[in-house]
């Protein structure tokens, strides 16, 4: 047997490494500032879209492996401008109107500065209290802006925690709702639980679904049409749990959404969770998107309702310039919630005097370590006030309005679902599906506008989505003269084609 290596004390010693060189910090965080300045600066330039193929990126940066020696600062800076920036799909350009919105702020971002600087992981009390408490504070403070219920809040039988995103807080709700109807009856097994939504439900609910455990044969999409601008049917849902329950099933829970991806359709939260009450399901609401434009009191109404429902969700990170990742997500009973994700090994108890009385987040979410996201919304909150928020998320509807004008205003287009918020869904009429999916092509191709599609009542419609942090009305009016101008230029090739055919 061959002998041991010895290893002493002075053989493990090498030249300090200084990671965290509080100068050289000092000096590459303010040049990492001004490049982040010139980037915000110039990206109205740049395209929207990247125009590169698949796999660029690793034949520019083709090095097999990690640099041995440091990279000056300087020419990692100059690798992200040349061989980073050309692949990025800009969100933050004025000229983004895909998807929904991803805003962002000055006092989002000096938060996440902030934020990243502590390195707060903030899994119970003790690891972090301050990080604990302003976020109690400040879902606390939103729940009062949206109106609502108390047993929504620390005062109440409920509270509020930040999820990285809608999915979390889908999932975490999910599998409250599957332990609640477990303990509740021995008899339940999870094979007999169905979960419902619409058609217009993001597919992120169905990927939560995955995760539970939930069959994919009891997970009921229900139609929806346009005689009900797409919201999803009290009685329809009444009907479908009817028959759940008569083939010997169990219902379970359904996610009501506050404005579709889709289309921004609204969900009739109040007549969905009388006829859900009925069998004992947990009603979440997701207003992703458009939950913040709740603040305005001429918005709420689309949240009525709520104060019948379980849970509700909504993601600042969308339009509330916190920057991606923000998702609020409040609890009527927070018992439920807990007890369903908590875990309580020795290592993770607060001290004696604490325990039992102070909030412990980890036991609020899927994962255990979380980042400090609530400095970054209490700091957006505190340095813009409800006011310059409200104004905000007025400016974006306003500038939506204006550009549903410009599309009802030309014959050759129509708005296909009432407009909501900051979202129009058009196309051109009378024309086959393959015309206005070339429409949409040519002026993404252009790098001028960004925008994406979607299918409503079976008809392929163009999305507007109005929003992004530096959107003016100039951007919005540029962005239909080029839709009018490739129009155009599409209908007259349609034209041409049918002529050179008919007098062949």
């Amino acid at each position: 047997m061959g002998s041991l290596e010895t290893i002493t004390p002075s053989s493990l010693l090498h030249e300090p490494f200084n990671p965290l060189d509080l100068d050289d910090f000092r000096t590459q965080a303010h040049k990492a500032v001004d490049f982040i300045a010139d980037y915000y600066a110039s990206i109205e330039s740049r395209p929207v879209l990247p125009r590169v193929d698949p796999g660029y990126l690793r034949k520019t940066l083709s090095s097999p492996s990690p640099p041995t020696k440091p990279t000056p600062f300087d020419s990692i800076l100059s690798e992200i401008e040349t061989h980073i920036m050309p692949g990025m799909t800009h969100w933050l350009s004025p000229n983004f109107f895909a998807y929904f919105p991803a805003t962002v702020s000055t006092a989002g971002f000096l938060g996440e500065m902030l934020s990243s600087s502590f390195n707060s992981v903030g899994f119970n009390w003790l690891a972090s209290p301050a990080a604990t408490e302003l976020e109690s504070i400040v879902m606390d403070w939103l729940a009062s802006l949206l109106k609502l219920p108390q047993q929504f809040t620390f005062s109440g039988s409920g509270g509020g925690v930040l999820q990285g995103t809608t999915s979390e807080a889908i999932l975490c709700t999910l599998v409250a709702a599957r332990e609640r109807a477990i303990e509740k009856s021995s008899s339940v097994i999870i094979q007999k639980l169905v979960v419902y939504g619409s058609d217009q439900t993001h597919s992120t609910f169905a990927k939560a679904c995955k995760i539970a455990g939930i069959s994919p044969s009891n997970i009921r999409t229900i139609p929806t049409s346009a005689d009900t601008e797409f919201a999803l049917s009290p009685e329809l849902l009444k009907r479908q749990m009817e028959a759940d329950v008569a083939a010997g099933l169990v219902p379970l829970y359904l996610c009501a959404t506050v404005g579709t991806t889709s289309s921004n359709a609204v969900d009739p939260v109040g007549g969905l969770a009388d006829v859900a009450r009925d069998h004992g399901v947990w009603v979440h609401v997701d207003a992703a998107y458009a939950g913040s434009a709740c603040i305005c009191p001429e918005f709420r109404q689309y949240l009525d309702g709520v104060e019948k429902a379980d849970s509700l969700s909504l993601s600042p990170h969308k339009w509330l310039l916190t920057y991606l990742d923000c998702c609020c997500l409040w609890v009527r009973n927070r018992d439920s919630l807990v007890s369903a994700l908590a875990t309580d090994p020795e290592y993770l108890k607060n001290r004696p005097s604490e325990s039992g009385s102070v909030v412990d987040y980890k036991d609020w979410q899927v994962g255990l370590g979380r980042r400090f996201r609530a400095l970054r919304l209490w700091m957006v909150l505190k340095m813009y006030g409800v006011a310059n928020l409200q104004s905000h998320i007025r400016s974006d509807v306003g500038l939506a309005m204006m550009f549903e004008g410009h599309v009802r205003g030309d014959q050759r287009f129509e708005v296909v679902v009432p407009r909501r918020f900051g979202l129009v869904c058009f196309r051109l009429k009378g024309v086959e599906e393959g015309l206005n999916r070339r429409v949409l092509e040519e002026v993404n191709r252009t790098g001028m506008v960004y925008m994406t599609h979607t299918v409503v009542g079976g008809e392929y419609v163009m999305r507007f989505a109005v929003g992004a942090t530096l959107t003016e009305e100039r951007h919005v009016v540029a962005a239909w003269e080029i839709i009018k101008g490739k129009a155009e230029e599409l209908l007259m090739g349609e034209m041409d084609s049918l002529y050179v055919v008919f007098f062949r």
